[in-house]
């Protein structure tokens, strides 16, 4: 998983608190990153339908969508965000040995069932349960 996950909910839950259109920049300042990385991870929520843009001196992003209908891999979704990979596989299909022939298709297929045990997991939380558990975790400070 990337940290564009972070920075697309962290960004939703201020848009959604904010009910306003805000700059790259200010959700930069609150995300605590730079502005185009903002635009970058915007592009795909637009995309996705979860918020619009508005141009010029007052524009920005508004998040449109009721955020208890949002969930959290509606998000996963529109970055194409992938839970468990490996980029190295061991083993070598092409050798004689049982091990090492089957060891990469057996790890992928593991991978695959974790990806969907997150999706299912993911499908369960929304925008509102983030938003609500960070005022209860205000609240208790």
């Amino acid at each position: 998983m990337t940290s564009e996950f972070a920075v697309a909910v962290h960004g939703l839950v201020y848009l959604n608190k904010k009910k306003t259109t805000i700059s790259s920049e200010e959700l930069a300042t609150n995300v605590c990153t730079n502005p185009a990385r903002i635009r970058k991870v915007m592009a795909k929520l637009k995309k996705a339908g979860m918020i619009v843009t508005k141009e010029g001196l007052e524009g920005g992003y508004h998040f449109i969508k009721d955020p208890a209908q949002v969930n959290l891999k509606q998000v996963c979704d529109a970055l194409e965000v992938t839970f468990v990979s490996s980029s190295w596989k061991s083993g070598d299909e092409n050798m004689p040995c049982m091990i090492s022939s089957g060891m990469s298709g057996v790890m992928d297929d593991i991978y695959g069932e974790l990806n969907e045990l997150c999706r299912i997991r993911m499908e369960k939380i929304t925008i509102k349960d983030i938003q609500e558990k960070l005022v209860k975790s205000r609240q208790g400070s």
